[in-house]
């Protein structure tokens, strides 16, 4: 699993952040009015846990980058709201706690290894859950990972960094590498090269179907493309809407 240990210097000027804004509108359709705590996996810099806060939600938000972290906490101060940033693995999910809900957007399950990993996750984000709780998730879908991705290129160059990304498929089935430089610029000025490489995976629908019944959901929507309607062949991002 790639810690975005480099890509958190540069995440939040790369990333398109109106997507933030239909991650939240998706989650705010789907959560019951009494819905209070919501616990993020996958936090990242904290956008969309900022955005959570400021709907009046008590926000918890987990990321296993320590990186991610500082900026989603500078991120939370500058918004004015108080949010619980922990540093953790979805995969090892332990807390006293219970939440009403659970997210884990950006298709952060995709660098989950494989389906023992995903079980774990559901395994644990069904401990976490209230009774009658939400967990919601999304996923690339297996056309993105097969048709779109392979051989995608992205390149930024800004007058503090550059940032170059090249996708290429991957070894085992509905997966894919990015490969990814970036030219960081220091205090002195100079501009240092880092290298990450990231590698996703995706499963047909039927087999998160089948990890979230054995995790004991029993109620599950699926949506794709941030609609609320059923995926078709060519949809590019599944989501998971699961009651406990």
């Amino acid at each position: 699993m790639s810690f975005y240990e480099d890509f958190s210097k540069v995440y939040d000027q790369v990333m398109d952040q109106e997507l933030y804004d239909q991650w939240l509108a998706f989650t705010l359709r789907h959560l019951p009015k009494q819905t209070q705590s919501i616990f993020e996996l996958a936090c990242g810099s904290g956008a969309l846990s900022v955005r959570l806060a400021k709907q009046g939600y008590a926000v918890t938000g987990l990321d296993i980058s320590k990186e991610m972290l500082t900026l989603a906490s500078n991120k939370a101060h500058d918004a004015g709201v108080k949010i619980s940033f922990t540093a953790g693995d979805m995969r090892k999910l332990s807390s006293s706690a219970k939440f009403d809900a659970v997210t884990c957007y950006s298709d952060s399950l995709c660098y989950l290894v494989d389906l023992d990993e995903i079980q774990q996750t559901f395994d644990g984000v069904y401990d976490l859950l209230c009774d009658g709780g939400t967990f919601i998730f999304d996923v690339h879908s297996t056309y993105q990972v097969d048709e779109v991705f392979p051989g995608y290129s992205y390149h930024e160059n800004a007058e503090d960094f550059a940032f170059l990304w090249d996708s290429f498929e991957g070894e085992v089935p509905h997966s894919i590498v990015h490969e990814l430089s970036f030219f960081i610029q220091d205090k002195a000025g100079k501009f240092i090269r880092r290298d990450e490489v990231h590698e996703e995976r995706t499963y047909p629908i039927e087999d998160y179907l089948s990890r979230l019944a054995t995790a004991g959901f029993s109620e599950v929507m699926v949506c794709a493309d941030f609609e609320d309607k059923a995926p078709v062949e060519d949809s590019r991002r599944w989501f998971f809407v699961c009651k406990k």
